[in-house]
């Protein structure tokens, strides 16, 4: 018998990985777009899943972007149903009109038909093909807008969206791999044309910024990229349940938040505490920044009788004394 390739066993290890352990009703969901991470992760699943006692469906998402692409979506719909995949769903989605630019208008359209399909299906998982590779990038994108600890935290191996847990397997299976072994199973990978298109900031770090660090630091920068990911991610945890905490014991019981319960917390700790908070109180996470955060934490450790804060969405918050409070409008 021959020996399987390394690239198809280091996925098919992936996956079962992350079908261990869900819930045992219910089938798991493939986002497959057709490219070769996608593709790969399906076959691997095609393979697991039956042999774990689970039903495997897939979801292709049509954005309407490319000329062509309802009947790429056809094409990868019918290669799924021959690899014994049920359901299938292939899904056109609006991008046009939402907010963002077009990168997080497509995502944000890909993420809703994908959970909106999840739950129509009653699936307890969608699994994603996001790689090492795609980490790496992530994570040189949070530095340069200088996100801080979140951004460089990356893409989470799971995530709960709209109530549906999202799987990214391949978070340490570079895209080569991915590749690799569509080769030696012998699948068609589609190439998007807009991995490669400069107007988009991820493709120009695909194309240009992550192959000269290789070249400049050798392939070991991929990896430690992405260890570095899961390293903050870790520490993001810790500093997130010491947050609740001190949420919970800052809360005034007539509403608002407490200046001594929060003057004693670890600037890292408190920062949490108060973003939590500001999005309680309405703030839009999207646009919520270090600068509102660090608006509210002058109130805390900078009060000299300034004004309120003011918060995305028309939040402003007041120090009174020793308490922190939302203005009431009017």
């Amino acid at each position: 018998m021959a020996a399987l390739a390394p690239p198809v066993a280091a996925i098919r290890v992936a996956v079962r990985r992350a079908l261990t352990g869900l819930p045992s009703d219910g089938p798991v969901l493939v986002a497959c777009s057709g490219g070769a991470d996608s593709l790969a992760l399906a076959a691997a699943t095609a393979f697991v899943a039956p042999r774990l006692g689970r039903a495997a469906g897939l979801v292709t998402v049509d954005h309407g972007l490319q000329a062509g692409s309802a009947q790429r979506g056809e094409a990868v719909a019918a290669w799924a149903r021959e690899a014994g995949f049920a359901p299938v769903a292939v899904v056109r989605v609006e991008v046009a009109g939402r907010s963002g630019g077009p990168e997080a208008a497509a995502r944000e359209a890909r993420y809703q038909a994908l959970t909106d399909v999840a739950r129509q299906h009653g699936a307890v998982a969608v699994l994603t093909g996001h790689t090492r590779d795609d980490q790496a990038e992530t994570v040189l994108l949070a530095l340069a807008r200088g996100a801080g600890p979140r951004g460089l935290a990356g893409m989470p191996a799971r995530r709960e969206l709209a109530g549906v847990p999202l799987l990214r397997p391949l978070l340490m299976i570079g895209r080569a791999e991915t590749r690799a072994a569509c080769a030696v199973l012998g699948l068609s990978a589609w190439e998007d044309p807009h991995n490669t298109d400069p107007s988009y900031a991820r493709s120009r770090v695909r194309s240009d910024v992550l192959p000269a660090l290789v070249g400049a630091l050798g392939p070991g920068v991929l990896d430690n990229l992405a260890r570095t990911a899961r390293l903050v991610a870790a520490d993001n945890a810790a500093l997130d349940e010491l947050a609740e905490t001190a949420l919970a014991a800052a809360r005034h019981p007539g509403g608002g938040l407490l200046v001594p319960a929060l003057v004693g917390l670890a600037p890292a700790v408190r920062g949490r505490v108060l973003h939590v908070w500001a999005r309680e109180l309405g703030a839009s996470p999207g646009a919520l920044s270090y600068r509102h955060v660090a608006a509210l934490d002058a109130l805390v450790t900078e009060w000299r009788g300034q004004g309120p804060a003011d918060l995305p969405g028309g939040v402003r918050v007041l120090r009174r004394a020793d308490r922190l409070a939302p203005v009431t409008p009017g």
